[in-house]
This record gives structure tokens, C-alpha cells and sequence, in this order.
């Protein structure tokens, strides 16, 4: 008999049609929203869940599914899972690393000029029909030739946002939790370890990169905004909660710093309506990874981790190596 498994949401018909090779497989093609209660009902006989970065497994909806071994996260974020108490169960949890980091680069940079450029802005006013004239002053942003780069987070993403800084012939300052080895920081354009204040108050642009955690939550708020430069733009491209959004609404607002670019948020997709009143912020709906190529790859290579771990293997993205000793 099949193992069973629950997909969470819709995903690529060809990768359900794979793991229905492998699985018996209850799916949500129609992508309905679904209740804590509703999933638990759903995942109580399943022995897997190919979930994504919406849903929230928490100790109570691991307690109550006692079948469960495996969960395919298919995102590289995994903040939406208790991954304590999956451990203590002997629940395997795996996530999708690396097949994302180039298209969120490359998003990073859509991100980072769109905002610097005023481009939401004056498309906006564009649209509304008012463009009658030039003006010398109309729309002026902050060159990013030339400028200096702070990234907050340098992993394989922020290391492929700074390879794309050579272009733009920026001097690059990096924080992280610890300084990368002198050959990554010379191919990520001879990038420069700096303290998390000195940081703040050199970029010319900061693009945040870090990871999700109660050590992350606000790490960007009022007291960090407070050292950036007024002319400064910040982008995060990582997960909301990382930066405080009622202390950024307010900084925008008063021109503390000149533009944000936001692909994430704290409570989304249920964000602060406030940055809607603002014209220097750029707001996208977490699409950082929103490529075809690259969601089929976090798709194909979640699926790859379920189908290993039920056939006697180790999935390759193995997030808790300890469940293994649970089991």
C-alpha cells in the first residue's frame, strides 16, 4: 500500500502526477483556504505533507497527526514549522535551499532599483494621467553606480546579490554572524566585514538577507532605522517580522530615509495598510522566487525529498538529522 500524503496547496500538475507514482496523494488544485482544524482533519491519516511556506505545523498539529514522518517544505524558509517539536515526534522536515538563490538575486536588484528610481512612484503618476510636462526635479532617486551596498545576511543569496554589484562598480560592507572566508568575500566583489551599526550608517543601500528567527524578530526597527542615512533605501527580500513595520511606515513617512522595497511582511499577506498611503516604498506580494524555472525546481526538489525519505533514504534537504534517531 501506498504511503499517504497531503499536498497543501496547488502546485505544477506534473509534479502531483510524479508523487502520485510514489504516494497515495490528497491535493488542494483548487488552493482553497484551509482552517488549522481543516488541515489537521486532512493530514490526521497521512504519513506526509508537501506544504508550503503558508502553512503553519505547529506542536498541537504535529500531536495530533501521530502517522506523520516526513514534511517537504517547499520553500527555504522554515519558520512556518515547529521544528522542536516535529524532532521530538521523529517527523523529518526538509526545506528547498539553494535552486532559488540566483532568481531572488535577481529579483533583489528589481527590487532595489525600483525603489532607489522612484519607479512605482511615477508609474503611478503616470497612469493617473499626469504627465503634462518635464520638470528638471521631477521623480529624482538615488543613483546606485558607484554608491555603497550594505547587505545584512550574507549566505548564498546575499553572496549572488553582491557578485551583481560589480556592475554598478559599488563598494559592498556585509554583516552576518560570522565573517565569510577571504575567497567568498573577494567573489562577492571584495566585499567588506563591518559591525551591524557601522553598516547602517554607511549604506547607501541596505538589502536584508537574513534568516527568520526569535534572534532576527525586529532586527531592523526604529533604534537601526535611526542610524541609516535620510537619502538610504532598504529592501528586504528575507521574512517579515525582520524588520519592524509600524518604526519603517513611520520612517518613510517622515523622510527618515528616503525609499524602501518590501517583498515580505510582518502578518502577511494581512500587511499594515499604511504602506498603501506611502509614495517612496515599492510593495510586491513575496514573489522573490517567482520565476517558472525556479518554482518548478522548489517544487521538483520538495518532491524529491518525500519520495527519498519513504524510500529508505535520507532526504537530501534534511532540515533535522535527530528525527532519524526518533523514529
Amino acid at each position: 500500500m501506498k504511503p499517504k500524503i497531503l499536498i497543501a496547496r496547488a502546485i505544477f500538475p506534473e509534479v502531483v502526477e510524479r508523487l502520485s507514482c510514489h504516494f497515495a496523494v490528497e491535493t488542494n488544485q483548487d488552493d482553497l483556504p484551509w482552517s488549522s482544524a481543516e488541515l489537521a482533519q486532512r493530514l490526521h491519516d497521512k504519513q506526509g505533507l508537501f506544504s508550503s511556506a503558508n502553512e503553519r505545523i505547529t506542536a498541537e498539529l504535529i500531536a495530533a497527526c501521530p502517522q506523520l514522518k516526513m514534511i517537504a517544505n517547499m520553500a527555504v524558509g522554515f519558520n512556518n514549522i515547529d521544528l522542536d517539536a516535529a524532532t521530538r515526534a521523529g517527523v523529518m522536515v526538509s526545506n528547498t535551499p539553494d535552486v532559488l538563490n540566483e532568481t531572488t538575486a535577481d529579483f533583489a536588484w528589481a527590487l532595489l532599483m525600483a525603489a532607489a528610481r522612484q519607479v512605482g512612484a511615477s508609474e503611478r503618476w503616470l497612469r493617473a494621467g499626469q504627465w503634462k510636462r518635464w520638470r528638471y526635479d521631477a521623480f529624482l532617486g538615488a543613483d546606485l553606480h558607484g554608491a555603497t551596498l550594505g547587505i545584512l545576511g550574507m549566505g548564498r543569496i546575499g553572496q549572488a546579490i553582491a557578485r551583481r554589484s560589480r556592475g554598478f562598480d559599488m563598494q559592498v560592507l556585509y554583516h552576518n554572524r560570522t565573517q565569510l572566508p577571504a575567497t567568498l568575500e573577494a567573489a562577492a566583489n571584495h566585499a567588506q566585514f563591518v559591525d551591524k551599526d557601522d553598516l547602517l550608517r554607511r549604506a547607501d543601500h541596505l538589502l536584508l538577507v537574513l534568516p527568520y528567527s526569535a534572534a532576527t524578530h525586529h532586527a531592523i526597527g526604529a533604534a537601526e532605522l535611526a542610524l541609516m542615512k535620510p537619502t538610504a533605501t532598504l529592501v528586504n527580500i528575507a521574512r517579515g517580522g525582520i524588520v519592524d513595520d509600524a518604526a519603517l511606515i513611520a520612517a518613510l513617512r517622515e523622510r527618515r530615509i528616503a525609499a524602501a522595497g518590501l517583498d515580505v511582511f510582518e502578518n502577511e499577506p494581512a500587511f499594515h495598510p499604511d504602506f498603501l498611503a506611502l509614495d517612496n516604498v515599492v510593495l510586491t506580494p513575496h514573489i522573490g522566487s517567482a520565476s517558472g524555472a525556479t518554482r518548478r525546481a522548489m517544487a521538483t526538489c520538495a518532491a524529491d525529498n518525500l519520495i527519498a525519505a519513504f524510500s529508505g533514504k535520507t532526504p537530501p534537504n534534511l532540515l533535522n538529522p535527530q528525527a532519524l534517531r526518533q523514529g
